[in-house]
């Protein structure tokens, strides 16, 4: 089976988690990740008006945010070479109360959220503003409407909805057309190359696994399709980070087993051939990648020059 490299194949793609920028990685390491990833091509930086509120010790999220703003103030110009995608709607509102007092997605809390998200970046505006989970307890047409008024005043570039059941993008979608207000052009969810057993619990509180309906949506529709947990915290790699139960079943092991067939011949490592297999897939996923080295993130970097050849996607995807 052969490959084929070209470094522009998937320029851009990967986006970098900051999830845990200020809290588990002070000003050092987060800034040093960060000089790499831009030195490397990065353009898309992930983050969120609550991460990491569980690791911070005043129990609230902005840590992330306000590091990502203190690097874009250190260096000059750099803001205008990066793309910031921000999320809404998660944030604890009062400590240690996490999820009964989410913030959620009323017109005046996503104001006051967007409000606070510029503010610790230290930008006038963002390319991609999340609705991060679902809120039932507004009207949708609410929702809709505030979150189409922030890109009519140009805060805001485009619209994701992050967690979101696929009946509820669509409705969205519908009441903003019905509206004459921007739509969710982008949608995203957990996605990897490993699957859990369908409806078994996640560790993780609010994750919700991308299913095929999910995909052929983003597809048949031309959505952005954004995916987190693509490496499954290190579980592809590494022996002390075992995969959670609900991937502990009979499929996985078949599907390591084409990971391995496919990385070894090449000298790539199981991660970049999942990387590299989201990228290149139908629709193609942009991974959040999230890391906490240097090395971690020239060997993430790297997936965006491999590319599968139809030998590689034929093991991959078991197809005879």
């Amino acid at each position: 089976m052969d490959t084929t490299h070209t470094a522009a194949s998937h320029a851009g793609q990967i986006a970098l988690g900051a999830m845990y920028f200020g809290t588990r990685q002070d000003r050092d390491q987060s800034f040093a990740i960060l000089d790499r990833f831009a030195e490397l091509g990065g353009r898309w930086l992930d983050t969120a008006d609550n991460y990491s509120f569980w690791e911070d010790q005043t129990g609230f999220g902005g840590a992330s945010e306000r590091m990502l703003g203190q690097w874009f103030a250190a260096n000059p110009g750099i803001r205008e070479q990066m793309w910031v995608s921000t999320k809404l709607g998660a944030e604890p509102l009062v400590a240690g109360k996490w999820p009964e007092s989410m913030e959620g997605l009323s017109p005046a809390a996503i104001e006051s959220a967007l409000g606070g998200s510029l503010e610790r970046l230290g930008t006038d505006h963002v390319e991609l503003l999340w609705a991060h989970v679902e809120d039932r307890t507004v009207p949708l047409e609410d929702q809709v409407a505030a979150l189409g008024a922030t890109v009519a005043d140009g805060r805001v570039r485009q619209l994701g909805a992050s967690n979101h059941a696929v009946w509820r993008v669509e409705r969205a979608r519908a009441t903003a057309s019905a509206q004459g207000a921007e739509p969710y052009s982008a949608m995203q969810l957990r996605h990897t190359y490993l699957q859990p057993v369908p409806f078994a619990h996640l560790v993780e509180g609010g994750h919700v696994v991308a299913s095929p309906d999910a995909l052929d949506y983003a597809r048949a529709e031309d959505l952005a399709f954004w995916a987190y947990n693509t490496l499954l915290a290190g579980s592809y790699a590494r022996p002390d980070r075992p995969l959670q139960t609900p991937y502990l079943h009979a499929d996985t092991e078949r599907r390591l087993a084409a990971l391995d067939r496919v990385a070894t011949p090449v000298g790539a490592t199981r991660n970049q051939v999942v990387l590299a297999w989201l990228m290149g897939g139908s629709p193609a996923v942009r991974p959040i990648v999230g890391v906490s080295s240097l090395a971690q993130l020239d060997e993430i970097m790297a997936s965006r020059d491999l590319v599968l050849d139809a030998d590689a996607l034929a093991v991959l995807n078991f197809q005879s």
